[in-house]
């Protein structure tokens, strides 16, 4: 056995196929991969990783297994998939999943190729562990995968805590050992015990402050942006493939955008922390009819549009257009208002129990923002081009320049 100090969880004791899990190289490769990527350019003290998560997914994993009376095997594949759940990520987490996938089709989730295959796979078979067991585990299927990836797994509980805790902000502190300790399986769906509802919408709570304060924090949005540029260029110029970018960790990727002609500008401003500002920052009433579609208003756009709108706005503002980057939030999803609460011995929906859930979903859907990112000196045609391009009405959709020297949109001023 292994006991770990932690930052969160404090002392956590580790065994069995995860401790020998640990010492995998796919495992100690996300010491090196930031779980919050480049939001700490916004949090300077949020440098914590994907093993130091992945460590407390097995902890909390560990202690639901206790209070639902789960052991043995059955336990030790939760325990296994609760430690290899983020071996798949590329670097700076999620911030360029999406061109990873594009690139190669999978996503973070996709671990199979790890975890059947040595060293990995020779670790779980010592403890006779089928690592295609493991794997669908990893992917939530299987009665016992909700608690890795689930509405009430274990993955966010940590990420909720430690991001908090990490980056200072109290928004998203929960009472972890509550959740796990009410965690049941009724007809082989887990939810929470009668007089949770509570519980719950604290869980969902801590998700919707966190998301603008955090996750979504203009800065985080733009260096994000700029990243996921950057990393666009290299591939593009033909010298590392998509399946190299996705096994590579923060440094690495650092290293190599800043080697290369294609990326080196970008990925300099972002190591200086030189970022773009937003010329403009758009809530979905700011955008007109016209550029989405009115029935499906919030929406996921493909790349080639992306460019095709960043080309248009470069034109009529006269500008390069590797000076203009669209960014463009998908559809809101709150997964864990699905979530399951017994109430008076029925099991019901959270999102149709709690009055606070549906007032969170409409939160969310008023926190969306479309931005508009350019070089300081550029932000005023870039932002006016834009307004035309996309057709946006310019009350609150334009940064204006403050007394500060601060940029923040119209609105602002009225909080």
């Amino acid at each position: 056995m292994h006991t770990v100090k932690d930052s969160v969880h404090d002392h956590i004791e580790v065994e069995g196929v995860a401790a020998a899990l640990l010492d995998t190289p796919q495992v100690q490769r996300l010491r090196r991969i930031k779980q919050l990527g480049t939001v700490s350019l916004v949090y300077p003290s949020a440098n914590h990783t994907r093993f130091e998560h992945s460590l407390g997914v097995y902890h909390l994993a560990s202690r639901a297994l206790t209070h639902l009376g789960i052991d043995g095997p059955r336990a030790e594949r939760v325990r296994a998939a609760a430690v290899l759940h983020d071996i798949g990520h590329g670097p700076y987490s999620h911030n360029v999943e999406d061109l990873i996938h594009r690139h190669t089709g999978k996503y973070h989730d996709d671990v199979a190729g790890l975890v059947e295959s040595d060293p990995i796979a020779g670790v779980l078979d010592d403890y006779g562990l089928d690592p295609e067991r493991v794997t669908a585990l990893v992917t939530g299927e299987d009665e016992l995968g909700q608690l890795v990836a689930g509405e009430l797994d274990v993955d966010r509980m940590d990420y909720l805590v430690r991001d908090a805790h990490h980056t200072g902000v109290p928004y998203g502190t929960i009472d972890t050992g509550r959740l796990v300790r009410e965690l049941t399986f009724i007809d082989g769906r887990l939810v929470l015990k009668e007089g949770n509802v509570q519980t719950a919408e604290s869980l969902l709570l801590a998700r919707a402050l966190m998301n603008p304060t955090v996750y979504s924090h203009h800065v985080a949005r733009i260096s994000k942006a700029m990243l996921r540029r950057a990393s666009e260029r290299l591939l593009d110029a033909g010298d590392v493939t998509g399946e190299r970018l996705r096994r590579m960790d923060d440094y690495e990727l650092l290293v190599r955008l800043r080697e290369h002609d294609a990326s080196r500008a970008l990925a300099d401003r972002l190591a200086d922390r030189d970022l773009y500002k937003r010329a403009v920052w758009a809530e979905l009433d700011d955008v007109a009819d016209d550029v989405f579609d009115p029935e499906e208003p919030l929406f996921d756009p493909d790349h080639d549009t992306v460019r095709a709108f960043e080309a248009d706005i470069a034109a009529d503002a006269d500008v390069d257009p590797a000076h203009v980057i669209l960014d463009v939030q998908g559809q809101p999803s709150m997964r864990e208002s699905t979530t399951g609460v017994l109430v008076n011995g029925d099991v019901r929906r959270l999102d149709e129990q709690s009055t606070l859930v549906r007032a969170l979903q409409m939160a969310q859907r008023e926190q969306w923002r479309l931005g508009v990112y350019a070089p300081d000196d550029l932000i005023e045609p870039v932002g006016r081009a834009a307004e035309r391009v996309l057709g946006l009405d310019m009350d609150g959709a334009l940064i204006s320049e403050t007394t500060t020297g601060e940029y923040a949109s119209l609105d602002d001023y009225n909080e």
